[in-house]
């Protein structure tokens, strides 16, 4: 899980929605994952240097774009895959972390890039439109942290066919897992090991997760170092997916890299980069 557009937080707010990535679901192998991402992420900063969409590169090295709406980040996105040559929803699907909590205020959700806001029942609503008419995966804290009738609404809403991932929501904790599991909130869980503070909770968040029968993702967090400890833990864990950020900036392609040495040394045969693993 690869990050193309930064947005919020990532890059200056120039964007609601903070991450727009790609899943490379139709790759073979961890090294093919990876080459079909670079051609997306090349073609994605072409369009965008062509249009003078391009600003930069954001905090987790994904490109820092000048899109009117969040729309438009997802219209390009698109149009990078098939530029790559690569069929959007079958080679390559999209992934995108709105962490809803960072535009939330007094109940309600401000979309600056769009000009609205929203009732939680509206961008639920919203969302989902956007999960049925864009080949999205994934879609990790669509509501806030805190909203916990929202969170369920999306999952009962998508959950059949998308990936309802809980970050800021969950917290890596096993407790909250086990909490939203319940109540019928989300179906996958964002495990990071520097936010649940140590390896053997982080585990015990991945092992309640799997009683729930979610997905699991091995993710790094911002400000990161160049050490590659999570990507064994994700390979060790047959956690199914890895999301450390783009696919630029060392510390991001350390990790990225060191998947790479992991699948030579194990053959493609035994990568975690599959996402029909469950």
């Amino acid at each position: 899980m690869i990050q193309i557009f930064g947005g919020g937080a990532h890059a200056g707010r120039r964007l609601d929605l903070q991450d727009f990535l790609v899943i490379p679901a139709g790759a073979a192998s961890f090294d093919q994952a990876l080459a079909m991402t670079a051609d997306v992420y090349r073609a994605a900063g072409e369009i965008m240097a062509a249009r003078g969409k391009l600003r930069g590169v954001a905090d987790e090295g994904g490109w820092w774009p000048e899109f009117r709406s969040n729309i438009e980040a997802l219209d390009t996105l698109v149009e990078a895959i098939e530029r790559a040559a690569l069929a959007p929803g079958d080679d390559v699907g999209i992934a995108i972390d709105v962490a809803a909590s960072q535009f939330h205020k007094d109940g309600r959700y401000h979309l600056a890039a769009d000009g609205v806001e929203l009732e939680t029942e509206e961008l639920v609503e919203l969302l989902a439109g956007w999960c049925r008419v864009y080949p999205i995966l994934s879609v990790e804290d669509p509501v806030a942290e805190n909203d916990d009738p929202g969170m369920a609404l999306f999952t009962t809403r998508v959950g059949d066919w998308v990936q309802v991932i809980g970050d800021d929501y969950l917290v890596t904790s096993a407790d909250r897992v086990a909490a939203a599991a319940d109540r019928g909130a989300c179906n996958a869980v964002l495990l990071k090991p520097n936010q649940a503070g140590t390896i053997t909770e982080t585990k015990a968040t991945l092992d309640a997760a799997r009683k729930a029968r979610w997905r699991t993702i091995v993710s790094a967090r911002s400000g990161e170092t160049e050490d590659v400890t999570i990507v064994h833990l994700a390979v060790g864990w047959n956690a199914g997916q890895l999301k450390v950020g783009s696919f630029s900036r060392s510390e991001r392609m350390a990790k990225w890299n060191e998947g790479l040495r992991i699948e030579s040394t194990l053959g493609a045969g035994a990568s975690f980069a599959g996402w029909h693993h469950r």
